[in-house]
């Protein structure tokens, strides 16, 4: 999306963010955050992108994701017309805080914890329990703290006994998903996924985590394996392989919507990481 929610991080919030979600999409953003969420399309059709999962969206596709998934969504191109919302969804957010250990613990909530674990891989929710989940999420944002809270249990509850469940990413992507404890290497990546189509100089990525170019060249192939610039092309060349399984986006496209300044450059890393070109990467799928 060109515009992410703001994080929950402020203790003095409530626990639970819910809203309404409106954006033209013009600018394509893979993203991700720290916390859950859920959302709800209301309007507007195209491509959803959860991890190394890609599906159509539309009208009432509701999915769940946990933390640290990246995931966008694409919209049609067809639906891009002057000042025209092309989508519109309403979305709940919320921490590991919102339901305690202790509280997850309890049977009661069994479903709700049953509910986080499986959102790990993101859910996709279908059937009665669409109708029954979107119709208690719809209500939300229009209940005062209390209530809302109350919907929301009721919400963990409803997804975490149900059957109607698909997950999206698959368990490989999740076996080597990034995973690091080391915060200099995570604000790195962080800031990669944030910003992986703008223009990165080392400076910018040295003074972000307060060492010299030279020592985080050094300790960044150390802890990675790969040099800086190779890790970001990494980012970049992950992202362009989901937007080619959109056989409608043509490769130029690909390219510039991935970070990559001219074509050339980007066959020839794309190559370099996957072993094929795009154009036979896209005739494999």
């Amino acid at each position: 999306m060109s515009q992410v929610p703001e994080k929950i991080t402020n203790p003095q919030q409530p626990s639970i963010k819910v809203g309404i979600f409106q954006d033209n999409l013009e600018n394509i953003n893979w993203h991700y955050h720290d916390y859950y969420e859920i959302s709800f399309i209301t309007e507007g059709t195209g491509k959803r992108f959860v991890a190394d999962s890609l599906d159509e969206f539309y009208p009432g596709d509701l999915v769940f994701v946990a933390p640290n998934i990246p995931h966008t969504w694409v919209v049609d191109k067809e639906q891009f017309t002057t000042n025209a919302r092309k989508l519109e969804m309403v979305y709940l957010q919320f921490t590991d805080a919102t339901l305690g250990k202790e509280m997850l613990a309890l049977s009661e909530f069994s479903n709700a914890a049953k509910a986080l674990s499986l959102s790990e891989r993101g859910l996709r929710i279908v059937g009665d329990t669409l109708n029954e989940a979107s119709n208690i999420l719809l209500q939300m944002p229009y209940a005062n703290s209390f209530n809302r809270y109350i919907l929301f249990l009721e919400l963990m509850d409803v997804i975490g006994k149900s059957t109607d469940l698909i997950p999206l990413a698959s368990k490989e992507y999740i076996n080597k998903r990034f995973n690091t404890e080391n915060k200099r290497i995570l604000t790195i990546h962080e800031y990669f996924m944030k910003h992986f189509r703008d223009e990165i100089d080392l400076a910018q990525i040295a003074s972000l985590v307060n060492m010299a170019e030279g020592s985080l060249c050094r300790f960044f192939k150390l802890q990675v394996g790969l040099t800086i610039f190779e890790y970001l092309n990494k980012i970049k060349v992950d992202f362009a392989c989901k937007l080619l399984m959109n056989k409608e986006i043509s490769i130029t496209e690909v390219a510039f919507d991935s970070g990559f300044n001219n074509l050339s450059h980007f066959n020839k890393q794309f190559k370099i990481i996957t072993g094929v070109t795009p154009m036979k990467f896209r005739q494999c799928l």
